[in-house]
């Protein structure tokens, strides 16, 4: 892990973020910080309707733009939509002060 990717600084709870152009995000909640690839398992199109844009309303879940899959934030495992069961495809992250790193596969 050593890519440098976002401040914290500029990323609130309960808010996402894109990086590497728009392929992967970041998700902040008050017990962490979750990145994902920005494909949805069900089709491979993106998840977000806007930049930015991939939480449901509640700000609970991950929301999928295309059908409404539904994904916990915490491990990106989909609770509700046609690819239920399935996964998004995780980045591992490491948090040093208040600067995010993920691993070049990213």
């Amino acid at each position: 892990m050593d890519t440098l990717t976002i401040s914290l600084l500029t990323l609130k709870i309960d808010e996402a973020k894109e990086f590497n152009e728009g392929a992967c995000f970041v998700v902040r909640t008050q017990t962490g910080v979750y990145a994902y690839k920005n494909r949805c398992p069900h089709r491979g199109t993106p998840l977000n309707w806007l930049p930015d844009k991939f939480l449901a309303l509640d700000k609970q879940l991950i929301q999928c733009a295309t059908h409404g899959a539904q994904f916990r934030i915490e491990d990106g495992f989909c609770v509700w939509g046609p690819c239920e069961g399935a996964c998004l495809e995780k980045i591992e992250v490491k948090v040093e002060g208040c600067l995010l790193y993920t691993s070049d596969a990213a």
